[in-house]
């Protein structure tokens, strides 16, 4: 078995397009739904604090 350690300061390859291509979709799709569930997730808690804050206020009056 090679020394994989060996390999680290050999030149670096060019990676086929097509491959390059699906990488950075798959990136930024993923990227999308982190965005996306940050967003739902944020608004999720706002909403719950103002609930509670809501009902707090309503049972001192």
């Amino acid at each position: 078995m090679d020394n994989p350690f060996k390999l680290i300061n050999q030149p670096l390859k060019e990676v086929p397009p097509e491959l390059k291509a699906k990488v950075m979709s798959d990136i930024a799709m993923a990227k999308l739904i982190m965005e996306l569930a940050a967003l739902f997730s944020y608004n999720f808690s706002y909403v719950i604090e103002t609930v509670i804050n809501q009902r707090q206020k309503n049972n001192q009056l």
